[in-house]
């Protein structure tokens, strides 16, 4: 399968997630002829075993299991196993050696970290069965060899993710259907609002309607108005869109000498006139007697 089995272990790869370091010891593929026998032997890591080709048998603890294409299984620290290819089938196993230790850190995304204790505890209490891969957890090992040997963009963070989704879909392999930790959920009024205005603040110098940002956001523009109002009734889309072109039009006239026309044509105005009028009305002043004031100052 690969060219370099051991291209992969050449990465000193080592993982902050939650609350704890896991640093890959081993990460390559082994082929065993027909017929060959590993002995009862122990790791004091945990070892990831996927087969992607052939047959044989696993010995856990003292039961005896076939293993065959698809399926993967997990030895933990001290487990005992015995591996034997079939006597007349070759049998090729992905292999994942990681060190897993507790690292309480500060400032990490609690999400993250009830992620990570939820999939450690998993991996700690699986059952010594091997199970089938039903979430693709072997088509990582071959991501990460591709990026490694191509050396694409970003291929080393690439591989520790991808490490991190071997960990999560072999838990998942044995996952029984109980809910676990759920992921955290938007405040999708906060969400919209929020959008909005830097949609809004991005886009003020261009036709801005509510329909067009409502479009944006996948809702109807009675939705969207409905959403401003509750955040701040005091302030319709209408003027939150006028405060956002007031504050670029001052910026304008304390930072450029450009004349009123310009700015107001820059900042999403129809003309000097009418930035004129909405300035007077909403700062008490002109723009000029603004520049004039902000310049002295």
């Amino acid at each position: 399968m690969f060219e370099k089995q051991d291209l992969l272990e050449r990465l000193d790869i080592s993982i902050l997630w939650g609350h704890y370091e896991i640093s890959v010891l081993r990460f390559h593929l082994t082929s065993f002829p027909p017929g060959r026998v590993i002995d009862f032997h122990n790791h004091s890591e945990f070892e990831f075993h996927f087969i992607p080709r052939g047959k044989g048998v696993v010995i856990l603890g003292d039961q005896m299991y076939p293993l065959s294409e698809g399926m993967l299984y997990l030895t933990g620290p001290g487990v005992m196993h015995y591996q034997e290819a079939d006597a007349e089938e070759a049998m090729d196993e992905l292999c994942l050696h990681v060190n897993i230790v507790e690292n309480p850190r500060d400032g990490v995304d609690p999400w993250e970290v009830a992620e990570a204790e939820e999939c450690v505890q998993k991996l700690r209490q699986l059952p010594l069965v091997p199970a089938h891969d039903y979430h693709s957890a072997m088509k990582c090992f071959l991501e990460a060899y591709e990026a490694c040997e191509g050396k694409l963009t970003g291929y080393y963070t690439s591989i520790k993710h991808l490490v991190i989704s071997i960990l999560l879909k072999a838990a998942r392999a044995y996952d029984s259907g109980e809910i676990g930790a759920e992921a955290p959920v938007r405040n999708m009024l906060t969400y919209r609002y929020q959008y909005a205005i830097l949609y809004m603040e991005a886009n003020h110098s261009a036709t801005v309607t509510l329909d067009n940002v409502a479009e944006k956001l996948n809702i109807s523009a009675r939705q969207l108005q409905r959403i401003f109002k509750h955040v701040n009734a005091e302030k319709s889309f209408s003027r939150v869109l006028e405060d956002i072109r007031l504050d670029a039009v001052c910026r304008k006239l304390e930072e450029t000498s450009m004349s009123i026309e310009q700015i107001a044509q820059a900042e999403g105005f129809t003309n000097a006139t009418y930035l004129h009028n909405v300035f007077r009305k909403r700062l008490g002043m002109t723009p000029a007697t603004y520049r004039n004031e902000q310049q002295s100052n």
